[in-house]
């Protein structure tokens, strides 16, 4: 597995202009969802994290060579909220320092007075598309990898276990493979990043890249921190350095016992 040089601190980036208007592939409701690439924060308020972002916490590795991603994680419920909030769970290759992004996962959102979930993929620059086969509900557990062929072909799957039903795409992409990462992400809905849901506990636990132990530590998890407010935090990494846990708000969860 090529790991490169890791990443503890914010990277001084441009992540580019958040992508405007109404692209094919998907809405949450009548919104456009994207899944952007990691937009830098100012350090956040408590120190439980190796860099911080207003759209992304979790965990991220930096290299080059990625070349297939993995993950299995629990869908979360999105909590009451008066306005629009927005949350996703995803596994993906690219976006951290670089404004390609390769991505699947799971949205868990509150609006219009009742929460909604569903499955997705994505690659920048189109919005999310949306897994219309695939009924996502809070507590199913899902799995997905994203996975690199021969030249630009890749391979897109997830899988809900708790119902059985599963998603496989092939699309061309030709991203510089220089990050992976497991996140836990506030989306970008008209133009403008989304309120995070309050999500309660996410937990990502097993993860691979490239297919070994991504060997996770601390300085490359990252905090999300909007409007000066640290709202999603991961924990440590667990103990086999597979995986972790990420807590709506400031405070750092324990890691998963596995």
């Amino acid at each position: 597995m090529i790991r490169g040089l890791r990443v503890a601190a914010v990277c001084v980036v441009s992540c580019g202009v958040l992508v405007a208007g109404l692209l094919a592939g998907s809405t949450a409701g009548s919104r456009v969802v994207f899944h952007h690439p990691r937009v830098p924060a100012p350090r956040p308020p408590t120190r439980a994290a190796g860099w911080a972002s207003s759209n992304w916490s979790g965990y991220a590795v930096t290299g080059s060579g990625y070349n297939s991603v993995t993950e299995a994680w629990t869908v979360t419920a999105a909590a009451r909220s008066r306005k629009a909030t927005y949350s996703s769970e995803w596994v993906g290759i690219d976006g951290y320092n670089n404004n390609s992004l390769i991505q699947t996962g799971t949205e868990s959102d509150y609006y219009s007075g009742s929460a909604h979930y569903s499955a997705w993929w994505e690659i920048l620059p189109a919005a999310e598309t949306v897994i219309p086969s695939i009924t996502v509900r809070p507590g199913d557990a899902m799995t997905a990898s994203i996975t690199h062929g021969s030249g630009s072909a890749w391979t897109i799957t997830i899988t809900n276990k708790s119902t059985g039903a599963s998603f496989t795409t092939s699309k061309s992409y030709t991203g510089p493979q220089t990050s992976a990462e497991w996140i836990e992400e506030a989306p970008t809905v008209g133009g403008r990043v989304g309120t995070l849901a309050n999500y309660g506990l996410a937990t990502f636990d097993p993860g691979t890249v490239n297919g070994q132990n991504p060997l996770l530590n601390p300085n490359e998890g990252g905090a999300m921190v909007q409007k000066g407010v640290q709202v999603s935090t991961p924990s440590n990494p667990d103990i086999d350095t597979d995986g972790f846990n990420a807590k709506y708000g400031s405070t750092a969860p324990a890691p998963p016992s596995s």
